[in-house]
Protein backbone atom coordinates (compact mmCIF):
# COMPACT_ATOMS: atom_id res chain seq x y z
CA UNK A 1 0.00 0.00 0.00
CA UNK A 2 1.66 3.16 -1.30
CA UNK A 3 1.08 6.55 0.84
CA UNK A 4 -1.63 7.76 -0.44
CA UNK A 5 -3.87 4.26 0.27
CA UNK A 6 -2.71 4.29 3.53
CA UNK A 7 -3.64 8.05 4.24
CA UNK A 8 -7.11 7.23 2.51
CA UNK A 9 -7.68 4.50 3.94
CA UNK A 10 -7.91 6.42 7.45
CA UNK A 11 -11.39 7.91 6.29
CA UNK A 12 -14.24 6.66 3.88
CA UNK A 13 -13.30 9.87 2.03
CA UNK A 14 -10.46 8.86 0.50
CA UNK A 15 -11.36 4.85 0.16
CA UNK A 16 -14.74 4.45 -1.01
CA UNK A 17 -16.31 5.09 -4.38
CA UNK A 18 -16.46 8.81 -4.94
CA UNK A 19 -20.20 8.46 -6.24
CA UNK A 20 -21.38 6.32 -3.63
CA UNK A 21 -20.00 8.24 -0.82
CA UNK A 22 -21.09 11.77 -2.03
CA UNK A 23 -24.76 10.18 -1.93
CA UNK A 24 -24.03 8.81 1.55
CA UNK A 25 -22.89 11.96 2.83
CA UNK A 26 -25.17 14.34 0.79
CA UNK A 27 -28.59 12.63 1.33
CA UNK A 28 -28.23 13.34 5.34
CA UNK A 29 -26.90 17.12 4.56
CA UNK A 30 -29.86 17.85 1.70
CA UNK A 31 -32.26 16.95 4.53
CA UNK A 32 -30.57 18.85 6.86
CA UNK A 33 -30.83 21.67 4.81
CA UNK A 34 -34.58 21.32 3.65
CA UNK A 35 -35.14 20.61 7.30
CA UNK A 36 -33.59 24.38 7.79
CA UNK A 37 -35.62 25.80 5.09
CA UNK A 38 -38.98 24.25 6.79
CA UNK A 39 -37.78 26.60 9.72
CA UNK A 40 -39.26 29.87 8.51
CA UNK A 41 -41.99 27.49 6.54
CA UNK A 42 -43.89 26.28 10.13
CA UNK A 43 -43.60 29.94 11.31
CA UNK A 44 -45.12 31.57 8.52
CA UNK A 45 -48.05 28.78 8.62
CA UNK A 46 -48.43 29.32 12.18
CA UNK A 47 -47.82 33.20 12.63
CA UNK A 48 -50.06 33.52 9.55
CA UNK A 49 -53.12 32.42 11.72
CA UNK A 50 -52.41 34.80 15.07
CA UNK A 51 -56.18 36.13 15.73
CA UNK A 52 -57.17 39.33 15.84
CA UNK A 53 -57.04 41.04 19.22
CA UNK A 54 -56.77 44.46 20.94
CA UNK A 55 -58.07 46.56 17.79
CA UNK A 56 -55.97 45.30 15.07
CA UNK A 57 -56.95 43.55 12.08
CA UNK A 58 -55.65 41.19 9.72
CA UNK A 59 -52.98 40.06 12.95
CA UNK A 60 -51.90 37.31 10.81
CA UNK A 61 -50.99 39.23 7.61
CA UNK A 62 -49.49 41.39 9.46
CA UNK A 63 -47.23 38.99 11.34
CA UNK A 64 -46.64 37.17 8.31
CA UNK A 65 -45.37 40.48 7.12
CA UNK A 66 -42.81 41.31 10.06
CA UNK A 67 -41.34 37.76 9.84
CA UNK A 68 -40.72 38.88 5.77
CA UNK A 69 -38.87 42.45 7.20
CA UNK A 70 -36.90 40.85 9.71
CA UNK A 71 -35.95 37.80 7.55
CA UNK A 72 -33.10 39.45 5.34
CA UNK A 73 -31.32 39.47 8.84
CA UNK A 74 -31.46 36.17 9.82
CA UNK A 75 -30.02 35.43 6.21
CA UNK A 76 -27.15 37.19 7.19
CA UNK A 77 -26.58 35.64 10.45
CA UNK A 78 -26.51 32.28 8.38
CA UNK A 79 -24.82 33.72 5.97
CA UNK A 80 -21.74 34.39 8.64
CA UNK A 81 -22.20 31.40 10.02
CA UNK A 82 -22.67 29.16 7.00
CA UNK A 83 -19.42 30.98 5.26
CA UNK A 84 -17.43 30.67 8.37
CA UNK A 85 -18.27 26.56 8.43
CA UNK A 86 -17.76 26.30 4.65
CA UNK A 87 -14.12 27.40 5.87
CA UNK A 88 -13.36 25.15 8.53
CA UNK A 89 -15.02 22.24 6.62
CA UNK A 90 -12.81 22.77 3.41
CA UNK A 91 -9.76 23.62 5.52
CA UNK A 92 -10.28 20.64 8.05
CA UNK A 93 -11.07 18.07 5.79
CA UNK A 94 -7.91 18.71 4.00
CA UNK A 95 -6.12 18.85 6.48
CA UNK A 96 -7.43 15.40 7.20
CA UNK A 97 -5.54 14.61 3.83
CA UNK A 98 -2.86 15.44 5.04
CA UNK A 99 -2.55 14.30 7.86
CA UNK A 100 -1.39 17.11 9.92
CA UNK A 101 -3.41 16.46 13.02
CA UNK A 102 -2.22 19.80 15.42
CA UNK A 103 -3.36 21.69 12.67
CA UNK A 104 -7.00 20.00 12.50
CA UNK A 105 -7.22 20.66 16.01
CA UNK A 106 -6.50 24.37 15.70
CA UNK A 107 -9.00 24.93 12.65
CA UNK A 108 -11.85 23.20 14.98
CA UNK A 109 -11.01 25.37 17.65
CA UNK A 110 -10.73 28.63 15.81
CA UNK A 111 -13.91 27.88 14.35
CA UNK A 112 -15.44 27.34 17.32
CA UNK A 113 -13.90 31.14 18.72
CA UNK A 114 -15.13 32.96 15.26
CA UNK A 115 -18.39 31.60 15.79
CA UNK A 116 -18.42 32.80 19.25
CA UNK A 117 -17.17 36.30 17.93
CA UNK A 118 -19.76 36.21 15.47
CA UNK A 119 -22.78 35.65 18.03
CA UNK A 120 -21.15 38.72 19.72
CA UNK A 121 -21.57 40.87 16.92
CA UNK A 122 -25.29 39.99 15.99
CA UNK A 123 -26.07 40.44 19.84
CA UNK A 124 -25.07 43.83 19.89
CA UNK A 125 -27.23 44.14 16.61
CA UNK A 126 -30.26 43.05 18.34
CA UNK A 127 -29.43 45.68 21.37
CA UNK A 128 -29.41 48.67 19.13
CA UNK A 129 -29.62 48.16 15.84
CA UNK A 130 -33.41 46.42 14.93
CA UNK A 131 -35.61 49.46 15.38
CA UNK A 132 -33.43 51.57 13.10
CA UNK A 133 -33.21 48.63 10.32
CA UNK A 134 -36.99 47.95 10.32
CA UNK A 135 -37.97 51.71 9.86
CA UNK A 136 -35.65 51.44 6.59
CA UNK A 137 -38.50 48.87 5.24
CA UNK A 138 -42.10 50.12 6.95
CA UNK A 139 -44.13 52.98 8.66
CA UNK A 140 -46.77 50.75 9.69
CA UNK A 141 -46.30 50.79 13.91
CA UNK A 142 -48.17 47.46 13.97
CA UNK A 143 -45.97 45.84 11.88
CA UNK A 144 -42.92 47.60 13.05
CA UNK A 145 -43.84 46.67 17.01
CA UNK A 146 -44.25 42.95 15.43
CA UNK A 147 -40.64 43.03 13.89
CA UNK A 148 -38.87 44.30 16.54
CA UNK A 149 -40.41 41.63 18.86
CA UNK A 150 -39.72 38.73 16.59
CA UNK A 151 -36.12 39.71 15.54
CA UNK A 152 -34.86 41.02 18.76
CA UNK A 153 -35.16 37.42 19.97
CA UNK A 154 -34.09 35.80 17.08
CA UNK A 155 -31.07 38.08 17.65
CA UNK A 156 -30.03 38.11 21.24
CA UNK A 157 -30.31 34.39 21.17
CA UNK A 158 -28.82 33.45 17.67
CA UNK A 159 -26.01 31.58 19.43
CA UNK A 160 -27.77 28.35 18.48
CA UNK A 161 -27.56 29.10 14.92
CA UNK A 162 -24.35 30.53 14.44
CA UNK A 163 -22.86 27.46 16.80
CA UNK A 164 -25.06 24.46 15.04
CA UNK A 165 -23.46 25.63 11.75
CA UNK A 166 -19.76 25.43 12.49
CA UNK A 167 -20.64 22.36 14.60
CA UNK A 168 -22.65 20.89 11.15
CA UNK A 169 -19.72 21.64 9.07
CA UNK A 170 -17.23 19.71 11.18
CA UNK A 171 -18.83 16.81 11.33
CA UNK A 172 -19.37 16.77 8.03
CA UNK A 173 -15.79 17.60 7.42
CA UNK A 174 -15.00 14.01 8.69
CA UNK A 175 -17.41 12.34 6.75
CA UNK A 176 -20.16 11.67 9.73
CA UNK A 177 -22.97 13.91 7.75
CA UNK A 178 -25.40 11.79 9.80
CA UNK A 179 -24.81 13.21 13.30
CA UNK A 180 -25.85 16.61 11.86
CA UNK A 181 -28.72 15.48 10.44
CA UNK A 182 -29.88 13.79 13.42
CA UNK A 183 -29.17 17.28 15.26
CA UNK A 184 -30.99 19.52 12.22
CA UNK A 185 -34.40 16.78 12.99
CA UNK A 186 -34.31 17.44 16.86
CA UNK A 187 -34.40 21.62 16.57
CA UNK A 188 -36.71 20.87 13.56
CA UNK A 189 -39.16 19.11 15.43
CA UNK A 190 -38.97 20.88 18.67
CA UNK A 191 -39.56 23.63 16.81
CA UNK A 192 -42.91 22.59 15.18
CA UNK A 193 -43.92 21.23 17.97
CA UNK A 194 -43.09 24.31 20.43
CA UNK A 195 -44.48 26.68 17.61
CA UNK A 196 -48.64 26.12 18.07
CA UNK A 197 -47.99 25.79 21.94
CA UNK A 198 -46.18 29.02 22.35
CA UNK A 199 -47.80 31.01 19.88
CA UNK A 200 -51.70 29.90 20.70
CA UNK A 201 -50.71 29.56 24.29
CA UNK A 202 -52.08 25.57 24.67
CA UNK A 203 -51.63 23.30 28.23
CA UNK A 204 -51.97 26.12 30.23
CA UNK A 205 -48.93 28.40 28.56
CA UNK A 206 -49.67 31.93 28.28
CA UNK A 207 -50.51 33.20 24.33
CA UNK A 208 -47.35 34.82 23.17
CA UNK A 209 -47.80 35.20 19.43
CA UNK A 210 -45.52 36.40 17.45
CA UNK A 211 -42.57 36.04 20.12
CA UNK A 212 -43.91 32.57 20.66
CA UNK A 213 -42.85 32.08 16.70
CA UNK A 214 -39.06 33.35 17.82
CA UNK A 215 -38.78 31.60 20.44
CA UNK A 216 -39.99 28.36 19.03
CA UNK A 217 -37.15 29.30 16.70
CA UNK A 218 -34.14 29.68 18.76
CA UNK A 219 -35.02 27.10 21.20
CA UNK A 220 -35.13 24.25 18.41
CA UNK A 221 -31.80 25.55 17.32
CA UNK A 222 -30.39 25.75 20.83
CA UNK A 223 -31.19 21.94 20.71
CA UNK A 224 -29.57 21.53 17.42
CA UNK A 225 -26.19 23.08 18.19
CA UNK A 226 -25.91 21.12 21.98
CA UNK A 227 -26.42 17.89 20.15
CA UNK A 228 -23.81 18.50 17.01
CA UNK A 229 -21.70 19.61 19.84
CA UNK A 230 -22.45 16.66 21.44
CA UNK A 231 -21.66 14.14 18.81
CA UNK A 232 -19.04 16.65 17.62
CA UNK A 233 -16.70 15.94 20.98
CA UNK A 234 -17.52 12.52 21.18
CA UNK A 235 -17.81 11.00 17.64
CA UNK A 236 -14.84 13.13 15.58
CA UNK A 237 -12.43 11.00 16.95
CA UNK A 238 -9.82 12.48 14.12
CA UNK A 239 -10.22 16.13 16.12
CA UNK A 240 -7.99 16.54 19.10
CA UNK A 241 -9.95 18.67 21.66
CA UNK A 242 -8.56 21.31 24.17
CA UNK A 243 -9.02 24.85 25.48
CA UNK A 244 -5.41 25.80 23.62
CA UNK A 245 -7.06 25.30 20.41
CA UNK A 246 -9.44 27.92 20.69
CA UNK A 247 -6.93 30.47 20.94
CA UNK A 248 -7.04 32.44 17.62
CA UNK A 249 -4.32 31.74 15.27
CA UNK A 250 -3.40 34.37 12.56
CA UNK A 251 -3.01 31.80 9.51
CA UNK A 252 -5.16 29.59 10.44
CA UNK A 253 -7.88 32.46 10.11
CA UNK A 254 -6.88 33.29 6.97
CA UNK A 255 -7.18 29.85 5.78
CA UNK A 256 -10.38 29.52 6.95
CA UNK A 257 -11.46 32.73 5.54
CA UNK A 258 -9.44 32.53 2.35
CA UNK A 259 -12.42 29.83 1.42
CA UNK A 260 -15.19 30.92 3.92
CA UNK A 261 -15.03 34.53 2.73
CA UNK A 262 -16.60 33.90 -0.72
CA UNK A 263 -19.44 31.59 0.57
CA UNK A 264 -20.63 34.59 3.11
CA UNK A 265 -20.59 36.99 0.24
CA UNK A 266 -22.93 34.54 -1.57
CA UNK A 267 -25.40 34.15 1.33
CA UNK A 268 -24.99 37.55 2.43
CA UNK A 269 -25.88 39.20 -1.29
CA UNK A 270 -28.99 36.70 -1.17
CA UNK A 271 -29.91 38.25 2.11
CA UNK A 272 -29.24 42.38 0.70
CA UNK A 273 -31.10 41.33 -2.23
CA UNK A 274 -34.53 39.99 -0.20
CA UNK A 275 -33.79 43.61 2.41
CA UNK A 276 -33.81 45.84 -1.25
CA UNK A 277 -36.58 43.95 -2.55
CA UNK A 278 -38.99 44.23 0.78
CA UNK A 279 -38.39 47.97 0.48
CA UNK A 280 -39.12 48.21 -3.00
CA UNK A 281 -42.50 46.02 -2.61
CA UNK A 282 -43.23 47.86 0.58
CA UNK A 283 -44.06 51.49 -1.55
CA UNK A 284 -46.51 49.19 -3.59
CA UNK A 285 -48.74 47.84 -0.55
CA UNK A 286 -47.99 45.40 2.56
CA UNK A 287 -49.46 42.40 0.55
CA UNK A 288 -46.81 42.17 -1.80
CA UNK A 289 -44.23 42.21 1.04
CA UNK A 290 -46.26 39.17 1.96
CA UNK A 291 -46.76 37.66 -0.89
CA UNK A 292 -42.81 37.84 -2.02
CA UNK A 293 -41.84 36.67 1.35
CA UNK A 294 -43.98 33.40 1.07
CA UNK A 295 -42.92 32.56 -2.33
CA UNK A 296 -39.16 32.76 -1.07
CA UNK A 297 -39.59 30.59 1.89
CA UNK A 298 -40.79 28.02 -0.23
CA UNK A 299 -38.28 28.45 -3.29
CA UNK A 300 -35.57 28.17 -0.32
CA UNK A 301 -36.90 24.46 -0.39
CA UNK A 302 -35.40 23.75 -3.55
CA UNK A 303 -32.18 25.88 -3.22
CA UNK A 304 -31.21 24.42 0.23
CA UNK A 305 -31.11 21.10 -1.36
CA UNK A 306 -28.30 22.09 -4.24
CA UNK A 307 -27.01 23.79 -0.68
CA UNK A 308 -26.75 20.67 0.99
CA UNK A 309 -24.83 19.00 -1.97
CA UNK A 310 -22.41 21.21 -2.26
CA UNK A 311 -21.29 20.90 1.50
CA UNK A 312 -21.03 17.36 0.35
CA UNK A 313 -18.92 17.97 -2.44
CA UNK A 314 -16.46 20.18 -0.67
CA UNK A 315 -15.20 18.05 2.02
CA UNK A 316 -14.81 15.39 -0.61
CA UNK A 317 -12.61 17.36 -2.44
CA UNK A 318 -10.84 18.91 0.28
CA UNK A 319 -9.64 15.77 1.12
CA UNK A 320 -8.68 14.32 -1.87
CA UNK A 321 -7.01 17.32 -2.70
CA UNK A 322 -5.11 17.07 0.63
CA UNK A 323 -4.27 13.54 0.04
CA UNK A 324 -2.58 13.96 -3.02
CA UNK A 325 -5.24 11.83 -5.32
CA UNK A 326 -6.20 14.24 -8.45
CA UNK A 327 -8.30 11.05 -10.20
CA UNK A 328 -10.85 11.43 -6.91
CA UNK A 329 -10.76 15.70 -6.70
CA UNK A 330 -12.26 15.64 -10.52
CA UNK A 331 -14.35 12.53 -9.61
CA UNK A 332 -15.76 14.43 -6.94
CA UNK A 333 -16.20 17.96 -9.49
CA UNK A 334 -18.03 15.76 -12.37
CA UNK A 335 -20.01 13.60 -10.18
CA UNK A 336 -21.17 16.61 -7.96
CA UNK A 337 -22.07 18.94 -11.08
CA UNK A 338 -24.37 16.20 -12.34
CA UNK A 339 -26.27 15.41 -9.15
CA UNK A 340 -26.74 19.19 -8.89
CA UNK A 341 -28.74 19.65 -11.44
CA UNK A 342 -30.51 16.44 -11.06
CA UNK A 343 -31.59 17.95 -7.83
CA UNK A 344 -32.52 21.43 -9.67
CA UNK A 345 -34.52 20.23 -12.30
CA UNK A 346 -36.40 17.78 -10.04
CA UNK A 347 -36.93 20.68 -7.71
CA UNK A 348 -38.07 22.86 -10.62
CA UNK A 349 -40.68 20.37 -11.98
CA UNK A 350 -42.15 19.61 -8.13
CA UNK A 351 -42.50 23.61 -7.54
CA UNK A 352 -44.35 23.60 -10.76
CA UNK A 353 -46.43 20.94 -9.77
CA UNK A 354 -46.60 21.67 -5.98
CA UNK A 355 -46.86 25.42 -6.22
CA UNK A 356 -50.41 25.69 -4.93
CA UNK A 357 -50.45 23.13 -2.33
CA UNK A 358 -46.94 24.64 -1.15
CA UNK A 359 -48.20 28.02 -0.84
CA UNK A 360 -51.86 26.78 1.04
CA UNK A 361 -49.82 25.22 3.45
CA UNK A 362 -47.24 28.37 4.05
CA UNK A 363 -50.34 30.32 4.30
CA UNK A 364 -53.50 29.33 4.95
CA UNK A 365 -56.39 31.86 5.79
CA UNK A 366 -60.08 32.48 4.87
CA UNK A 367 -59.73 35.43 4.06
CA UNK A 368 -57.88 36.39 0.97
CA UNK A 369 -54.36 38.89 1.76
CA UNK A 370 -55.79 42.59 0.75
CA UNK A 371 -53.81 45.82 0.41
CA UNK A 372 -52.84 46.84 4.42
CA UNK A 373 -51.09 50.13 3.34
Amino acid sequence: MNQEEQKGSMNKMGSEKVSKVMLSMGIPIILSMVLQACYNIVDSMFVARIPDADGIIHAGEYAVNALTLAFPVQMLVVAFGIGTGVGVNALLSRMLGENKKEKVAYVAGNGVTLGLIIYVVFFNFGLFGIDLYLKTQTTNPVILDMGNTYLKICTLACIGMVMFAIYEKMLQATGKSIYSTIAMILGAVMNIILDPILIFGYFGLPSMGIAGAAYATVIGQVASWLLAMYFHYGKNKEVMHGLRYLKLKKNVIKDIYVIGFPAIIMQALMSFMTYGVNIIFGAVSTAAVTAYGIFYKIQQFIFFAGFGLRDAITPIISFNYGMGSKKRVKEGIRYGLIYVEIIMIAGILLIQVFAGPLLHLSYCREQRIIPLK
